[in-house]
């Protein structure tokens, strides 16, 4: 009972205190979501289309990009009343974005914040989130933890790895976090020393929930079948992942061994937080801020049930737009309704996102986002790939930006090897294009030594 006094004290009183101090109205937008959601599909569709009309009367007026656009194509904002009307739009990359980084701030944008993602493309990309952006995408986030009978404010374990988290651990960091009780341990560094202190602090915690990268969560798990350490007692209701593609034996490991449901997200910070799989198994489109595409070959709207490149826009990024994005990701809309009941869209397949481990020279896992966010941050560098080919060998392939600085490999190689270990090799090698895998996706890391597919 006093736990979940706590729990509602944050969820109600903290959490909301918080969003209200940065501007945001997160608390207002989750309970507007938490109705939507059991709107028809026709109502939540009407929705959709006024607000893309109301979203694209402001981007011509207000962001040099899309205005020129307009004017180069002969069109006007009202001409886009509906999902099939952005097919007169030319879809957004990420060269677009490098190209006319300034050109797409909207001229009345205040306070944004520039983030950075790498994606599944291995493009290292920096663009701008605007508050209305960032409330939607957390109150979107928010919906989707309650639909599995958790809160904010439960005790939460997260794994990840990302520069943004991580490196913000300082004092006020770890104030909120315990404030919110939510324990951070790092993706980057599952040693096998570190994996025995890592079990025992989600044991003795006993969370709540689980959030991370579904790779890590499975080698915590898979260690702790090895050394038959129990963890199927805890009262761990679900285990959240995201940010690489959820392969079906990760998902048996981490559901046998934490005696949870696995709740896979999808989404980035480049394009949003996209869709979220509910109880009932159906993966919802955030339909109320995010328009999903699906771009056959032939860069038209793929028929239902066709596999296809997932194109998002986003209806709440006026300050900085995304619209017609392509994720490089690829998935198949399900025309077949949730058993849930919620109007939302439904993802029914995703193909994406898969990012491997790398072995370092003394046989541990290193997650490969310790290295790419090296990359990522690399301004000589505009698309690499990262390939282990032997236990003491790693090609980094990139392709140049053409900087008038030349590229410090041995620098980066330092920083590697931190990770990785003093005698690993690494080959750098500058290519003219980073070619997709078989399947067509531009995978960013490839470990040879391990058995996932491509």
């Amino acid at each position: 009972m006093l736990d979940k006094c706590i729990t509602g004290v944050i969820a109600r009183g903290l959490f909301p205190l918080q969003e209200h101090l940065k501007g945001h109205h997160t608390v207002a937008a989750r309970r507007f979501l938490e109705q939507s959601q059991w709107w028809p599909a026709s109502e939540l569709h009407a929705y959709q289309n006024r607000k893309l009309s109301q979203f694209m009367q402001k981007i011509v007026r207000t962001v040099p990009y899309y205005r020129l656009v307009f004017e180069e194509k002969g069109l006007k904002p009202e001409q886009i009343q509906s999902i099939e009307d952005l097919q007169l739009l030319p879809f957004l990359t990420k060269s677009i974005i490098r190209s006319h980084h300034q050109a797409l701030i909207a001229n009345e944008a205040e306070d944004l914040s520039l983030f950075n993602t790498g994606g599944s493309t291995g493009e290292p990309l920096q663009f701008y989130l605007g508050k209305e952006r960032i409330t939607q995408d957390v109150a979107a986030k928010w919906r989707a933890t309650r639909w599995w009978d958790v809160d904010i404010g439960d005790r939460e374990i997260v794994v990840w790895g990302s520069p943004i988290e991580v490196g913000a651990q300082d004092r006020m960091r770890g104030l909120r976090d315990r404030l919110f009780r939510s324990k951070l341990l790092s993706a980057f560094e599952l040693s096998q020393s570190n994996l025995a202190a890592f079990v025992q602090v989600i044991q003795d915690y006993k969370p709540k929930m689980l959030f991370g990268y579904p790779s890590a969560l499975a080698v915590i798990a898979e260690y702790a079948r090895t050394n038959n350490i129990k963890l199927n007692d805890l009262g761990i209701k679900v285990a959240f992942v995201t940010s690489e593609k959820l392969y079906p034996d990760q998902e048996k490991s981490i559901s046998e061994m934490f005696n949870c449901p696995v709740a896979n997200g999808y989404g980035g910070r480049d394009a949003g937080f996209i869709a979220h799989a509910c109880p009932s198994g159906g993966m919802h489109i955030t339909a109320e801020d995010i328009i999903v595409e699906i771009i056959n070959d032939e860069d038209q709207q793929a028929a239902p049930g066709e596999l296809g490149e997932i194109v998002v826009t986003h209806l709440a990024t006026g300050d900085y737009p995304f619209v017609r994005y392509r994720t490089g990701d690829l998935g198949i809309l399900d025309s077949t309704p949730c058993e849930c009941g919620r109007g939302l869209p439904v993802l029914k397949a995703i193909q994406g996102r898969t990012t491997d481990f790398l072995y370092a020279t003394d046989g541990s896992l290193v997650h490969a986002l310790a290295l790419i966010y090296v990359l990522r941050e690399t301004e000589e560098i505009a698309a690499f790939k990262i390939v282990q080919v032997e236990k003491y060998k790693i090609n980094i392939l990139y392709v140049s930006a053409q900087t008038e600085t030349p590229l410090n490999a041995h620098a980066i190689e330092a920083q590697f090897k931190k990770r990785l270990g003093s005698s690993m090799e690494f080959c750098f090698k500058q290519i003219d294009v980073i070619e997709p895998g078989q399947s067509g996706k531009m995978k960013y890391v490839e470990n040879r030594l391990l058995g996932h597919p491509n």
